[in-house]
């Protein structure tokens, strides 16, 4: 069986057919349940068939999962590291077809698929290095020949379940930081990139192969929300790392807090950028450009609402403006494209719902609100200015939809960043120590992500992912993340003769 437009053979290299079964189960590729099409979002088209997996396909693979724990997590922590550096290296050697798979089948511009790959790569070398830095405390004990301190153990096993817009990138914050730290991975990708799941997890399974360990330290499914309910129900899986919406992120929290589970949240964003009087406002606008149309509006940290101080908007509106005409719409792996198409019909025709709600809440479209006319998803980047107070302000719009509004104090600025229900980035363009050192203060920003003349977006791993309030508090990727993949037990050793109590108590 061959692909149907020959544009799609180079998916061959990554192990990726015309009929893929979806799961990867013990070492073995299979599915039994439902069949379902890739479609390329740039045309609607059929790049792929899929069949998922059947809640029999789970329930083999979480068996074969919770064996494979106990070997794995008994192997030394550096020599798990020289497994996921091998994962690095396998990733790194296809990463010109996985990046174009990602924009194919998300819909990102190919520079973007590529740099999400990138992104996996670079958590593999950060978790090389991590994985003999995993120390604990030495901690004084009041009692005399008492010994405290910390030991960090794995948890067993992590399901990760990620969404479209990062189909490869947000397992690597997970899944890199979870095997080094002696889990096995229960991966669900987005059901409408299936393709991508299986070309990483093909890339996981060679090494995991080559090195003769079970293949069920990796167990991935393609699949839906049957799938991800299953992960969040699991008992086996102690931690549960989710990424979407606030909505289904909330459910997910409530059905593993009632197993006394733990999860891990990454949910929706409403960034804002603030720009101030004395602001470089070419370097503000080009940062916004991106912020704001970059994805197709798609990333978690999109900047969706733009604050100006109210000297310099006319100014900063007319330059922003005149950029956006300039922005080059169409197929994401053609060079010299910017925009590339929405994910999904569904996501195209939640823009236009979204426009007409804009509209009866007094928002005036200053540039786009309109679909285009093709085969695929594309709708225009639009600019709109409205007030702070109307209500569709607060809600994420998940597309490539600008907000403008003016204000006239810093104080001002800080509180409408802060008065979305989300907490995920935030920056502000400012050459003044006072204003920076107040920005990133317990008075300034609220949001997880706190930046200054940089873009919302576009976050380097080396720090932690996340953000507050209804983003859902978690932390992924750098800085000390990997705690939350681990337990932690604080030890007492007695190596002496007596039995001090600790407060001085004493019994009998």
């Amino acid at each position: 069986m061959a692909f149907e437009r020959k544009e799609y053979q180079f998916l061959a290299e990554i192990g990726v057919g015309p009929a893929n079964p979806g799961c990867y189960i013990n070492g073995e590729w299979k599915a039994r349940g439902p069949l379902v099409s890739s479609v390329n979002p740039s045309n609607n088209q059929r790049i792929a068939v899929v069949t998922e997996a059947s809640i029999e396909d789970y329930e083999e693979g979480l068996m074969a999962c919770s064996e494979a724990a106990k070997t794995w997590m008994k192997i030394p922590a550096p020599k798990r590291g020289e497994i996921v550096r091998q994962i690095g290296e396998a990733l790194r050697a296809k990463l010109g077809s996985l990046g174009r798979l990602v924009s194919l089948e998300m819909g990102k511009i190919l520079a973007e698929g590529i740099g999400e790959v990138q992104e996996i790569v670079d958590m593999c070398d950060y978790a090389v290095g991590l994985s003999r830095q995993i120390n604990g405390s030495i901690i004084p004990s009041e009692r005399p020949d008492h010994m405290m301190f910390e030991v960090w153990n794995p948890m067993g096993i992590v399901g990760v379940i990620t969404a479209f817009n990062f189909p490869c990138a947000v397992l690597g914050w997970n899944a890199c930081l979870a095997l080094v730290c002696g889990n096995c991975v229960v991966w669900k990708g987005a059901p409408t990139t299936p393709l991508v799941t299986i070309a990483v997890t093909k890339l996981v399974a060679e090494v995991l192969e080559k090195n003769n360990l079970p293949g069920a330290i990796f167990t991935s499914f393609c699949g839906g929300a049957e799938i991800g309910d299953a992960i969040s129900k699991d008992a086996r899986i102690p931690l549960v790392s989710f990424t979407g919406s606030s909505k289904v992120g909330l459910m997910v929290q409530q059905t593993v807090n009632q197993r006394f589970g733990k999860c891990l949240l990454e949910l929706s964003g409403n960034n804002a950028i603030i720009i101030m009087e004395d602001a470089d406002i070419g370097l503000a606008v080009r940062s916004v450009l991106f912020a704001a149309v970059g994805t197709a509006g798609q990333r978690c940290t999109t900047c969706r609402r733009l604050l100006v101080h109210e000297s310099i908007y006319e100014t900063v509106l007319n330059q922003l403006i005149d950029v956006y005409k300039q922005v080059k719409m169409g197929d994401p792996l053609e060079k010299g494209t910017l925009v590339g198409p929405l994910h999904t019909r569904a996501s195209k025709e939640n823009f236009e719902k979204g426009i007409e709600i804009i509209k009866s809440q007094g928002g005036k479209i200053l540039i786009g609100g309109f679909t285009v006319e093709s085969e695929g998803n594309f709708v225009q980047p639009t600019i709109v200015e409205i007030s702070p107070n109307a209500s569709v302000v607060k809600e994420e719009l998940f597309g490539p939809v600008l907000y403008v509004m003016k204000f006239q104090t810093f104080e001002e600025a800080v509180e409408m960043n802060n008065s979305v229900p989300q907490g995920l980035s935030s920056s502000i363009f400012t050459r003044k120590p006072e204003v920076i050192f107040k920005w990133i203060g317990p008075h300034g920003s609220d949001c997880g992500i706190v930046n200054v003349n940089i873009p919302t977006n576009g976050a380097e791993i080396g720090g932690a992912f996340g953000g507050e309030k209804a983003t859902g508090g978690g932390r992924e990727a750098g800085s000390d993340s990997w705690k939350q993949y681990m337990r932690r037990s604080t030890c007492t050793i007695n190596y002496g003769n007596e039995l001090p109590l600790a407060q001085g108590i004493n019994f009998g």
